[in-house]
């Protein structure tokens, strides 16, 4: 699966005005409780990127990582990265604009070896 993380056109969109006020950006979705179960937000370089993220691909031209445990359940899904009405993550920089990203998933065909 060559696309493992897309974004729809509100996503995208929102990609862009935050690009716009804070620079290049990057998400990372860890699957830890409360904020952590959604994709996060923050300006490149701002959290630190371990050896236990997986680096799945980028949407609107920024990287997305997933922490390496919550990637072995959505290993055989295509994540799609949407955008709703509502507070999200406090320290994601979508808040302020009213929005938070949510991800959705479809299920993938498992690759053979």
């Amino acid at each position: 699966m060559n696309n493992r993380v897309t974004a729809t056109a509100a996503a995208l969109a929102l990609i862009k005005t935050l690009e716009t006020k804070y620079g290049p950006l990057m998400f990372h979705q860890s699957g830890g409780c409360c904020d952590g179960s959604s994709p996060m937000c923050f300006q490149a370089g701002e959290l630190l990127i371990g050896n236990n993220d997986v680096l799945l691909g980028e949407i609107g031209g920024m990287p997305f990582y997933m922490g390496a445990a919550q990637f072995a359940y959505w290993q055989h899904t295509q994540l799609i990265i949407d955008v709703v009405a509502g507070r999200g993550g406090m320290f994601s920089l979508e808040g302020p604009e009213g929005l938070r990203f949510l991800t959705r998933s479809k299920l993938c065909p498992i690759e053979s070896k």
